[in-house]
């Protein structure tokens, strides 16, 4: 994605698009009385330095356009099935995995399998059902102009970030480890959230349904948008289904509760969206999602496999 794709007609109509309905979900929530303070944070620091940092790192990066056979099959199968995946797999599937395995390392690792088999296993077997390939999709980057440097930076500021705003640090230090044990416990927490969460929503997300999408509009702005969105939307069911007082963003109104996956989730995605257009690394956008996840997972980490 280049400069002249962003200022374009239709960068333009996608940022302006998705202000708006970032605007408007952030304003249900204040007119409902939700939590309208914590979206300006999230556009601010996700979306507005984060993406703005995405840019930079990136300047000098060239990558390759990610090969798609059949654009407009492929972006509406996907679509389809993100519809099944949200309401069917995760809203209600997710659940019941949970509930058939008692907490510890048998469920971890049971989720574990369940979701690298709705995020990826079946997203990629949807693609080449629809005659499309997988060439692109799992390519590092790495020996590109400006990967490495993103990568560390990125992820270096999602730690410092992080640590600062949430209790993480103080609840790994309350473990009673030693610093090295400690470090080794958040690189394998870090490890272990990359692929959980990381590689299952990142291939899912932007490998699989935001390449796809740019192919078909013919943006690549406009993909990201559309695709952080639905990003934010697909955490609806789970969210008002298996959600309670004390989860964020729950709510008993059903919209108040779409409005705030909007709003609080979007942002990030949009930023991870850029890099994923800028960079076409897998690798690069899986790390940086869990790195996000790291430092708040390590407490829980330990308890399950220490």
């Amino acid at each position: 994605m280049r400069g002249t794709e962003l200022r374009g007609r239709s960068g333009r109509i996608a940022v302006a698009g998705y202000l708006a309905v970032w605007g408007l979900a952030t304003a249900y929530l204040a007119v409902t009385d939700g939590d309208w303070v914590f979206p300006f944070a999230s556009l601010i620091i996700f979306g507005l330095i984060l993406g703005g940092l995405v840019w930079f790192l990136t300047r000098r990066t060239n990558a390759p356009a990610v090969p798609v056979e059949r654009p407009r099959r492929e972006a509406i199968g996907l679509l389809v099935y993100l519809a099944f995946y949200a309401v069917i797999l995760i809203a209600i599937g997710l659940g019941r995995v949970q509930q058939a395995i008692p907490p510890g390392q048998a469920q971890e690792l049971a989720v574990l399998g369940y979701k690298l088999l709705i995020h990826v296993a079946i997203p990629a077997g949807i693609i080449l059902l629809l005659g499309g390939t997988l060439r692109g999709l799992f390519d590092s980057g790495l020996s590109r102009p400006g990967v490495r440097t993103s990568l560390v930076m990125l992820c270096g500021l999602m730690f410092a970030l992080l640590a600062l705003v949430s209790p993480s640090l103080r609840d790994i230090g309350a473990l009673g480890l030693g610093p090295v044990v400690a470090a080794a416990w958040v690189l394998g927490s870090w490890a272990w959230v990359s692929l959980e969460a990381g590689l299952c929503e990142e291939f899912l997300y932007r490998a699989c349904l935001q390449s796809r999408l740019a192919a078909w509009m013919r943006s690549p702005a406009l993909a990201i948008v559309v695709t952080s969105i639905l990003f934010g939307l697909a955490h609806w069911p789970g969210l008002y289904l298996r959600g309670g007082p004390e989860t964020d963003g729950w709510s008993t109104d059903p919209i108040q509760v779409a409005a705030f996956t909007i709003a609080v989730l979007s942002p990030i995605p949009v930023s991870i969206g850029l890099l994923w257009a800028r960079t076409r690394s897998l690798l690069l956008v899986v790390l940086v999602h869990g790195a996000v996840d790291a430092l708040p997972t390590t407490a829980e980490f330990v308890r399950t496999w220490g």
